[in-house]
């Protein structure tokens, strides 16, 4: 699996209440860890039994910590920027976050060629979020000249898409993305998935079309649950499951993440995967 986007560092901190405009609260606890659409569903891949592999912007202190903590996610990485610094805040009784992060922003990604064909060349699925956008549509490109499937966590809309969706073959769609199912199927991709937050997860395929409910778990930190859940659905993907089985297993994998923190969550998908 080959993961191609975004790493930030993520300073997570367990509050009681979010602080108001003002405010200052004593936190419960921190946590210093990797995070990012991409990197985050590369953990889940790698925790999942699947290779996993990042390509990826990590540069300075922080690019070698995060590069530390991803083992055993194999990561290369692009240009000397990233990663980025998020700071999130996670509601202790209902596991709600907030996030403050510059993201890719004012990165300068190098496209090497010879790197991403070499990658692109070993994955049975491409896993792509749309940051580092020239880095993804070098990968979405030689992806669709192999016949290697593309997966889109499509959690926001970026200019790149204009270009990415038609190299697409999965768009799993955040429900606040900003483009309707139909339209998404007309920028030429043929299966989109789209997630409700807790309500069922919806997809469409040739006319077909399908939901699964969300599994009902004590919530103790969503942050990065969408990002988990697209890993599990790429890996879904490369073993060539339907959209009903494939959403189903993502949605189990997203559970695995939502009742757990920060702190464990990969650990614990590890040991969710070897009790299957």
């Amino acid at each position: 699996m080959l993961c191609v986007g975004l790493t930030t560092v993520d300073v997570s901190q367990s509050v009681a209440e979010f602080p108001l405009p003002g405010e200052k609260v004593q936190s419960l606890g921190v946590h210093l860890a990797p995070g990012g659409p991409a990197a985050n569903a590369a953990r889940a891949v790698a925790a999942l039994g699947h290779r996993a592999v990042l390509l990826t912007a990590l540069g300075g202190e922080l690019g070698a910590f995060a590069r530390e903590r991803l083992r055993p996610v194999e990561v290369r990485s692009v240009g000397a920027g990233g990663p980025a610094l998020s700071m999130v805040a996670v509601r202790e009784r209902d596991g709600e976050r907030t996030v403050v992060s510059r993201n890719a922003e004012g990165f300068a990604v190098e496209v090497a060629d010879g790197l991403v064909e070499a990658e692109v060349a070993g994955a049975d699925v491409v896993l792509v979020d749309g940051h580092l956008g020239p880095l993804a549509l070098a990968a979405a490109r030689l992806a669709k000249r192999r016949g290697v499937p593309v997966v889109l966590d499509a959690g926001s809309w970026k200019p790149v898409l204009d270009d990415l969706l038609p190299l697409v073959d999965v768009a799993a769609c955040s429900e606040g993305f900003g483009m309707a199912e139909r339209e998404v199927h007309d920028r030429g991709v043929p299966l989109v998935i789209r997630t409700h937050g807790p309500r069922p997860v919806t997809w469409s395929r040739g006319g077909a079309t399908g939901s699964h409910p969300v599994p009902v778990v004590e919530v103790r930190d969503t942050n990065g649950a969408g990002d988990v859940w697209h890993g599990a659905l790429a890996v879904a993907v490369a073993r060539g499951e339907e959209p009903a089985d494939a959403v189903r297993w993502a949605n189990e994998v997203a559970a695995v993440r939502v009742r757990n923190t920060a702190w464990d969550w990969v650990e614990e998908l590890g040991r969710w995967r070897d009790s299957r």
